[in-house]
């Protein structure tokens, strides 16, 4: 191609326009403006306990004036280390009212891994889960970190589930903590009854001052902090609430399943939830049975979701039993989406169910396929509106042609600012000119209709999870009988990719997969550990030495594909 076309804007139904104009300010606004349109509405749905909106901004306001008298300013990184829980989302725009920037946490993490993101990023301040306490604690005098504030589950649950809780709790977790109030750890009760909710203003460019530190990763390197403007959320936010025309405001109930600590459902369901007055339904891990009990009494209109999700609910025993047909749209990201996936999902909720596709550095969606209009299975659809998107052929600036494989760029203004702290890093994949460079391989047809055939080099996704290879290597190489450790992403019919490692053991080690299990769970997260393990004498590697990734990736794919061949 010659003359940058857009064929896709042919199939773009009446109600979403090509080009749109996007409200500039900040995004904590919407949660008042909603508190003001639908005050007594129900905001937010947890085991039992439910917030209004008007509940929600009052506590927000609550987080916001508690933090500035910590002496949190404008620009400050405060850290949310939660699952979906209704703290989750009060502390959200609490950080935002309060001038900060929201630093997302996986729960998740281990402590050498929260320490680097603290380390990273500086943050003032971490909200976490009681039960993570202990961590925030222990790495907080290697960080910027000066205040720890400390929530649970049972803050929010009913009577008498919140009496019953701790002891849950302590079955399942093994521990109790009982952190109290001090001069640098605060309890989230006490902040909630001792806050003025008096706020000091905060002058905010919604173009150039950040809302979001997101934390992605690289294949040869640590994770990076993606800045996010309160503009490039906004704007996302704004286009998702075009694709899906047919949703009213104030009317929608939405499966919050997707972690807000992950861009997808932080944009998806929270602030797109917020910004229509929708209901949102919270889930803070995913349990099959419990999803399909909520889906029958809740009845949620809206599902966004991951193929993983979609397949675990499918293959329940008893899903014929729950009335899912309350379900009228979902959108899948993080993974390819099986067509048979697909098909079944909608033979059974009668709803829609297209696959899309973004970045953490694109806040995160690019483009979908069309919900209520032309769509092609297997496709990750036609790029939003005001969003550009080409295939650059492979180490070349050049556009490639219909059908031909290349690199994916993209453009629009929910791309990123950068990099946080690395300016070299994003001076390689974001242009002068604003285009962003994927790292994915893909190619588009001749109406505009994009496809993935490869994901980036290295970068392993199972369960819809991003690892990144050297962070897991970098623990393996800790260990004293490991003389080499190299790790891929192997094919795995329900997580999409499983992690395995190559070991080559130290002379007269005889150290086994379990001993290597055991050591990998004490330091990182439970979905980055190695789920499979093989032991050679030696790697594969080039002449000067390095270790040749791509080939044990193509042995492990032939295995797999003879293996279903005789199957």
């Amino acid at each position: 191609m010659t003359d940058f076309q857009r064929p896709w804007h042919k199939y773009y139904p009446p109600e979403v326009p090509v080009e749109m104009e996007y409200d500039q300010r900040p995004l904590q606004d919407y949660l008042r403006d909603t508190a003001q349109a639908y005050g007594g509405k129900k905001a937010l749905y947890f085991m039992g306990k439910e917030l209004s909106y008007k509940e929600v901004y009052d506590q927000s306001l609550a987080v916001a004036s508690y933090l500035q008298q910590l002496g949190v300013e404008k620009g400050d990184r405060v850290s949310i280390m939660l699952p979906n829980c209704p703290q989750s989302v009060v502390a959200y725009y609490g950080v935002l009212l309060a001038g900060g920037i929201v630093v997302q946490t996986n729960p998740l993490y281990m402590e050498r891994e929260l320490e680097y993101q603290m380390k990273d990023s500086g943050a003032k301040v971490i909200i976490c889960l009681d039960i993570l306490y202990p961590k925030a604690a222990n790495v907080k005098p290697e960080t910027d970190l000066e205040h720890i504030i400390v929530t649970g589950i049972k803050d929010y649950l009913p009577f008498p589930k919140n009496k019953i809780y701790p002891f849950i709790q302590k079955r399942q977790y093994q521990v109790l903590v009982k952190p109290e109030q001090s001069t640098d750890t605060h309890l989230w009760t006490h902040l909630l009854k001792e806050s003025t909710r008096e706020v000091k203003p905060v002058d905010v460019d919604p173009l150039e001052d950040l809302a979001l530190l997101q934390y992605t990763g690289g294949t040869t390197g640590f994770p990076k902090g993606v800045m996010l403007t309160h503009y490039n959320l906004i704007v996302n936010t704004q286009m998702a609430k075009k694709w899906l025309y047919k949703c009213r405001d104030g009317e929608e109930r939405v499966l919050a399943i997707l972690p807000f600590f992950h861009v997808y459902g932080m944009t998806s369901v929270m602030n797109l939830s917020v910004m229509m007055g929708n209901k949102m339904i919270l889930m803070p891990k995913f349990d099959a049975e419990a999803v399909l009990k909520v889906i029958e009494k809740q009845r949620p209109t809206l599902f966004p979701g991951a193929p993983t999700i979609y397949i675990a609910l499918l293959n329940h025993p008893n899903l014929k039993k729950y009335d899912l047909s309350s379900i009228e749209a979902c959108i899948s990201g993080s993974a390819p989406l099986p067509v048979e996936v697909q098909e079944q999902f909608e033979k059974i909720t009668g709803g829609r169910l297209v696959e899309g596709y973004g970045l953490t550095e694109t806040s995160p969606t690019t483009h979908s396929n069309l919900i209520w209009g032309h769509r092609i299975s297997g496709s990750i659809g036609i790029p939003w509106p005001d969003t550009d998107s080409k295939i650059f052929r492979m180490d070349a600036d050049e556009e490639a042609d219909y059908g031909e494989i290349g690199e994916i760029v993209v453009k629009g203004p929910q791309v990123m600012k950068g990099y946080w702290n690395r300016p070299e890093e994003t001076a390689q994949v974001l242009s002068e000119d604003g285009w962003f460079r994927t790292g994915d391989m893909g190619y588009m047809n001749e109406d505009g209709y994009f496809y993935i055939v490869d994901r980036k080099k290295d970068m392993i996704i199972a369960g819809g999870y991003n690892i990144y290879p050297r962070e897991v290597e970098e623990v393996l190489y800790e260990h004293s009988e490991v003389q080499e450790a190299v790790v891929v992403g192997v094919p795995d019919p329900y997580r999409g990719e499983t992690v395995k490692a190559f070991i080559v053991r130290k002379q007269d080690s005889d150290i086994t997969e379990d001993e290597l299990n055991e050591f990998c769970r004490k330091h990182m997260a439970a979905f980055k550990v190695p789920r499979l393990y093989e032991f050679r004498d030696e790697l594969p590697k080039t002449a000067v030495g390095k270790i040749l990734r791509r080939q044990l990736v193509e042995e492990e794919k032939a295995k797999y594909e003879e293996s279903e061949s005789i199957q």
